[in-house]
């Protein structure tokens, strides 16, 4: 399903992905206008039968595209894919390398029959020694040093979503973006493209490896991290709920102290300044915490508001579905999925001329555009077919 005006209309997209890497990158395309083709095999994606934490892979990262099924062992349904891919923009694949080889879709088979492709791999590692291994979302977490980032080298922890999946569809978006800009400013034809899920990783964790090469010092991991700020902790309110606020500038802290009494504190002369508050955060937070703890936190959050400091709920995410900013005009879109059963989820995280854009997609039932697409391709097929003789 694609919109009229939105950036990528009339771009044609051919999808062989499965799990959430691959299919984030053509679902963020889709919502962007393209129309984005998703060629499953004949038992269908294995990502469409997940449960539990996977339960929501499928229609969450494959809404607005079509499926078209394809049984590649088969020459016929080969010739069929090539015939597709000469009608397409982009190529988005997910495979070991090698393996689409064996079902004729090898880089310089698409390279020789596809000049004009701009084909995107989306990998478990960028070309060197660790370029043949498969990789997990949680692996180059371990890998990368965040999964000791976000909990610690003797409990490593990794973070709560599949957030490098997620963020390698997004840089092969960008990517995508880059190519089309490029072909058409009357550059190169096609583009040879590789996202690699530990480089993306890699990037995350770069802020800890340059403070290393640049001080020397070992960054500590996030529960065991010096603090920057004097106060910046979670807190319990009044009735047993927590909290957290962040008093990171000066004119924080002078409001702070103000509005909850801490007098002593803002004339202490030993807490001048912020890096003094920081070293005596140990009679700093009790203090602070005994103040919290009589708020309640609805009238606590009120205030912080009000005096424009950081704070937030500690919230699950199906604490969002009640968010009165989540609940906004155009925070959620509405997606039905295969089955016909309607869902919410959040909308992309940016506003176009204003609004946001991804409402009413639907996920595809397996083969549901298959007969359409072949209808489609055929005067094609013909068109060639005429040629040759």
């Amino acid at each position: 399903m694609t919109t009229p005006n939105l950036p990528l209309t009339g771009v044609r997209v051919v999808e062989m992905t499965h799990m959430v890497m691959g299919p984030t990158c053509g679902m963020i395309l889709a919502q962007l206008g393209a129309e984005v083709i998703k060629v499953e095999p004949p038992g269908g994606d294995k990502t469409r039968s997940l449960g539990g934490m996977g339960t929501s892979f499928f229609p969450l990262f494959n809404r607005g595209k079509r499926s078209l099924v394809l049984d590649l062992d088969k020459p016929a349904d080969q010739e069929t894919m090539h015939r597709l891919l000469a009608s397409a923009d982009v190529f988005l694949e997910n495979f070991r390398d090698g393996l689409l080889g064996r079902q004729g879709l090898g880089a310089d088979e698409l390279k020789r029959k596809h000049p004009h492709l701009i084909v995107a791999g989306h990998k478990g590692f960028l070309s060197g020694p660790y370029e043949h291994r498969p990789a997990l979302d949680e692996v180059v977490q371990m890998m990368s040093g965040l999964a000791v980032m976000t909990g610690t080298k003797a409990k490593p922890q990794r973070v709560g979503s599949s957030a490098n999946d997620i963020m390698g569809g997004m840089f092969g978006a960008i990517a995508i973006l880059a190519a089309l800009y490029q072909k058409r400013g009357g550059g190169a034809d096609g583009a040879g493209i590789r996202i690699g899920l530990f480089e993306n990783c890699l990037f995350m964790v770069a802020q800890h490896m340059v403070e290393y090469e640049m001080t020397g010092n070992r960054p500590r991991s996030m529960p065991e991290r010096e603090h920057a700020w004097p106060i910046y902790d979670i807190f319990e309110t009044a009735g047993g709920e927590r909290i957290f606020i962040g008093v990171v500038t000066e004119g924080h802290w002078q409001s702070f102290c103000k509005e909850f009494g801490l007098a002593e504190l803002l004339n202490d002369a030993a807490l001048r300044t912020t890096t003094d508050r920081i070293l005596a955060r140990g009679r700093i937070i009790p203090r602070v915490a005994e103040v919290i703890g009589r708020q309640n936190i609805a009238e606590l959050s009120a205030t912080l508001d009000r005096l424009n400091i950081c704070f937030s709920p500690i919230n699950r995410p199906e604490d969002l579905f009640d968010d009165p900013h989540v609940l906004r005009e155009g925070g959620l879109v509405g997606a039905t999925n295969a089955d016909g059963a309607p869902f919410r989820v959040p909308a992309l995280p940016l506003e176009w001329n204003g609004g946001s854009i991804g409402d009413g997609l639907k996920v595809p039932a397996l083969g549901a555009d298959t007969a359409a697409i072949l209808s489609e391709l055929a005067p094609a097929a013909k068109r060639a077919a005429g040629k040759a003789q």
